[in-house]
Formats: C-alpha cells, structure tokens, sequence
C-alpha cells in the first residue's frame, strides 16, 4: 500500500459562461497584480487554487491536464499567417501552473507536468505518491474552448484544482491510496475517473475507487 494525505484542497468551478476577462476581474485580489492582465483563464483558474497555499524550494508539483491552455491555442492558429509568439508561449502544455509559479516568484523542487487523456488522473496520482519530496502539490484543470471544442480538442467546461499531499496523516481531510489489486489484471478499458470527475469529486468530498494498470486506487475522507 502507498498512501498520501491530504492537507489542503482548493477547486475552482467557474459558470459555464466565464471568459478569461470575468475571470481576471473575479480572482483579481488572489493573484499577483503585475502578473494577473496576462494571464490565461484555465492561468487564473490555477492560482485561485493555490491561494493561502505556502510552498518551499524542497516541495514538488505535479500538473495534469489533456488540453492545456485551449484558448491561447484557438487564437495562436487564428493569427496565422502572422503568428503570436506571445500567444504561442501562453499556449504551451504546462503554461497555467508556470504563470502561477512564476507569478509568485516561486522556486519548486521538482516539476512534473502530465498529459493525457484515458489515465491521466491514474499518472498524476502515481507522481504524486512516488515523488520523493515530502510535500507534493497535485494540480490540474481545463479551459472551455469555442471551435476547439466542436472537434473534440478542448474541454467542455473550464475547472481546476490544486491538493497539497504529504505523508503525515495528522489532521488530513482526505487520503489516496494504491494497494495491489485483488482481482485479475485490468484491461485497457477498464474504468478511470476523468480528470474532470476526480475534480469533481474532489470539490464534492465524494469518495472514489477503481481498479487500474498500477493497482487498486482509492480516495477517501475521514
């Protein structure tokens, strides 16, 4: 069994209809203002989450998200045959957790951005419980896209969330675990929780389980 508790949670579920701009103006006194007029939505989203989260040089971050900075992306291909260099850089997969962390001027052990889409929340969670700094925090999220979204490239609804996970199960309010599975070897369609899923379930303190490649997955709260 490998296990990791949980110590701080934050999810962002903004209205369907949220723009980056609505978004600026919302979260506007959470973010650094030098840096808050450039930032991406899914950008913003990532550091409401991290608001009155404290981290140090010796922790690791682990980042998951399929889509990444969707609109940035959508704009980026539109200002072809003249493109943005600055708006290629904000489209770049790992671009929203590196706004925050630069934008904090927030130096971090290690940096573990992740892409994917059927297991990707089974990867993150496994970076997160083999890393070995002792404070590891668990990001992620989407940002709705507009023609993106009708080819099945973006998500449908923009979320984030942001989880510090540590070994000390002293006054956590939640746990993942990873036990051997108990059952045969799980096929490549075998159940996981979508990224959107897990942040839902984080936001709704809802409990998880299902069988995956690495093990039995579980998340629980007291």
């Amino acid at each position: 069994m490998i296990e990791r508790f949980l110590h701080h949670l934050r999810v962002e579920l903004p209205p369907a209809d949220e723009t980056a701009t609505i978004a600026r103006e919302r979260l506007r006194e959470k973010l650094p203002r030098q840096t808050v007029r450039r930032m991406t939505h899914l950008g913003l989203l990532v550091g409401s989450t991290f608001d009155g989260l404290t981290l140090g040089t010796e922790d690791a971050v682990v980042y998951a998200t399929t889509f990444a900075e969707t609109r940035a992306l959508e704009d980026f291909l539109l200002s072809f045959p003249t493109a943005s260099p600055q708006l290629f850089q904000a489209s770049i997969h790992p671009s929203a957790v590196q706004q925050v962390l630069i934008g904090r001027q927030q130096p971090v052990a290690r940096l573990w951005p992740l892409a994917g889409r059927r297991r990707l929340v089974e990867q993150a969670l496994l970076a997160a419980l083999l890393e070995p700094a002792p404070r590891v925090v668990l990001t992620g999220g989407e940002e709705r896209g507009t023609w993106m979204l009708a080819h099945g490239m973006s998500s449908p609804r923009s979320f984030a969330f942001a989880g510090l996970f540590t070994s000390d199960a002293t006054a956590a309010i939640g746990r993942v675990g990873l036990a051997p599975s108990r059952g045969p070897e799980p096929g490549p369609d075998e159940p996981c929780p979508s990224l959107e899923e897990f942040a839902l379930a984080l936001a709704e303190h809802r409990a998880l389980a299902w069988s995956g490649e690495g093990g039995d997955w579980t998340l629980s709260w007291p």
